[in-house]
C-alpha cells in the first residue's frame, strides 16, 4: 500500500503525490488509463502523463483520483486484483445497477465504499 506523508505540505510535493496515486492504482488495481480517465473526467492522454509523472491532477480531478485509490486499495483485499477492472465496470444491484466507475466519476464514491465495506465483512473460504 502506498502511503505518502509530508510534514509540511508543499504544492509541488503534493502534486507529485497525486501523480504517484495514478500509477499506484494503475498497477495495484489493474485499472487502465481509460478507466482512470473515465473516473476523473479527463482524456486518456492526461492520465498517461500522470502515470509517467509528467503532469499531476489538481482540484476535483485530484479528489476523484484519491477516492478511486481508496476504493482500489480496499477492493484488492477482497477480490483478485485482476478482477478489479471488471468489478468497477459491472452494474451492481446494491448500487441501483449503476457501475462503480461511473459513481466515482460523479462524486458518489461513498456509495461504492459501502458496497466494498460489505464485501470486507463477508467470510472468505
Amino acid at each position: 500500500m502506498l502511503c505518502l506523508r509530508f510534514t509540511e505540505p508543499k504544492e509541488g510535493l503534493m502534486a507529485t503525490a497525486f501523480a504517484s496515486e495514478a500509477a499506484h492504482i494503475h498497477d495495484l488495481g489493474h485499472l487502465s488509463a481509460v478507466d482512470i480517465a473515465r473516473a476523473t473526467r479527463v482524456d486518456e492522454s492526461t492520465v498517461r502523463a500522470w502515470i509517467r509523472g509528467d503532469r499531476s491532477p489538481s482540484g476535483e480531478r485530484a479528489e476523484r483520483l484519491a477516492e478511486l485509490s481508496s476504493i482500489v486499495e480496499r477492493l484488492v483485499k477482497v477480490v483478485q486484483p485482476s478482477y478489479v477492472p471488471v468489478w468497477m465496470h459491472k452494474p451492481l444491484a446494491p448500487l441501483g445497477d449503476e457501475k462503480p466507475l461511473d459513481l466515482v466519476r460523479d462524486g458518489h464514491y461513498r456509495n461504492v465504499l459501502r458496497v466494498v465495506s460489505g464485501l470486507e465483512g463477508m467470510p472468505t473460504s
